[in-house]
């Protein structure tokens, strides 16, 4: 093997660090870009719900949201959210507590199609 081949077989730029591969910056899997100004909800680990004007984002998904308002958890089940909601203004949510961004407008809440009406069924039953 010539010493030209070892440098081609090793131009990868693996090793330790791995920043090699050539292949530029790494493309972020979220297109938030185009919810930018526009409302969006969001959940956090932990069960926070919250909605408002996304102002700007990083790679981290480090979101800030202007006009936020939190929805209040039940005190009984805090998997559930009331009516209620509490104004925060302009907030920074940090990515590591994102679990969940999506759109306000154009969605709608639907069945869970895993439970196969199993809950329907039970009611009719005890009546």
């Amino acid at each position: 093997m010539s010493s030209e081949t070892k440098k081609t077989s090793n131009s990868g730029g693996g090793g330790r660090g791995g920043g090699g591969g050539g292949h530029g910056k790494k493309e972020s899997i979220l297109e938030l870009a185009k919810f930018v100004d526009s409302q969006v909800r969001v959940k956090c680990l932990g069960g926070r719900e919250l909605r408002g004007a996304l102002r700007g984002y990083d790679e981290l998904v480090n979101l800030v949201l202007d006009d936020c308002e939190e929805f209040i958890r039940d005190k009984d089940d805090p998997e559930k959210i009331t009516n209620q909601s509490r104004k925060l203004g302009l907030v920074v949510i940090r990515g590591t507590q994102v679990s969940l961004v999506s759109p306000e407008e154009g969605t709608e809440e639907i069945a869970n199609p895993f439970l196969g009406g199993g809950e329907e069924e039970e009611e009719e039953e005890g009546s």
